[in-house]
């Protein structure tokens, strides 16, 4: 690694400052500390966001569960609130890489970093969260713009996420073997507007499927999912799978989310 100096702040106000001033805010460091062993990043100076009490915690907030960005996914997978409001959203969580990434990855670090194959960036987007920033409000439709990128600014923190309680949801992942990522994973949710379908590791950022949607909307069936035709165009083709294998299991994995869900 290269020389870095390393704050802890104690305030979400602290720690805005010193990201405003060029700062590299860490959270879990599940992401970040691998791609800086690697030398493939070379903050002069980290945040440690883990000891700002304000952002962690669980609870509920009108029709929507509020999470906070440093929420660890093993909270999330073990809190009692989100396994009776959302169990698709804590069974994701549970299936997060292994149980020492769960021990310390959280919320707001997976979905500021927004990887292709993450688990979820599928849930925010699939239940149509909103999340809250020390500047501002944004809704997941707006958030997510493509590989590792989204509609943060510069220095701009994700403080928390509200994720609005559907009708019901699942989530079905296929893992990629070695790393527990993603190969395909789909998450859908009946909301009182209709069927939300959101799609993470087959293309290069998580995305809805609006073919899947109307279909749903109309028939929540597994039959109605398998007679939508998945365009492969858009997909990955790499080491682990082709983009026609990306667009089948696209297809497979939403069938048996909403066999889950009306079964």
């Amino acid at each position: 690694m290269y020389t870095f100096t390393y704050e802890t702040p104690a305030s979400l106000a602290d720690a805005a400052q010193l990201a405003a001033a060029g700062g590299k805010p860490i959270a879990g460091g599940q992401s970040l500390l691998p791609s800086m062993r690697l030398r493939l990043a070379n903050p002069e100076q980290l945040i440690d966001l883990a000891g700002i009490a304000e952002l962690a915690g669980i609870r509920r907030a009108g029709n929507a569960l509020a999470i906070g960005a440093m929420t660890r996914h093993m909270d999330v997978a073990r809190s009692a609130e989100v396994r009776a409001a959302i169990p698709a959203l804590a069974d994701l969580a549970a299936h997060i890489g292994d149980r020492q990434v769960r021990a310390r990855g959280t919320l707001g670090g997976s979905v500021a970093n927004n990887d292709p194959a993450a688990c979820y960036p599928s849930a925010v987007l699939g239940l149509g969260a909103t999340i809250f920033t020390n500047r501002r409000e944004i809704v997941a439709d707006d958030f997510f713009l493509g590989m590792y990128s989204t509609a943060l600014q510069e220095g701009e923190l994700i403080t928390a996420i509200h994720f609005p309680i559907p009708k019901r949801a699942a989530y079905l992942k296929f893992k990629q073997a070695a790393s527990r990522f993603a190969l395909v994973g789909v998450f859908v949710a009946q909301t009182d507007n209709g069927v939300r379908v959101a799609v993470t590791g087959a293309a290069s950022s998580v995305f809805r499927h609006t073919a899947l949607e109307a279909a749903l909307t109309r028939n929540l069936t597994p039959e109605s999912a398998a007679a939508v035709k998945i365009d492969a165009s858009d997909l990955n083709t790499d080491i682990h799978a082709s983009a026609i294998y990306r667009a089948q299991l696209i297809s497979v994995q939403t069938q048996r989310a909403v066999a889950r869900m009306v079964g």
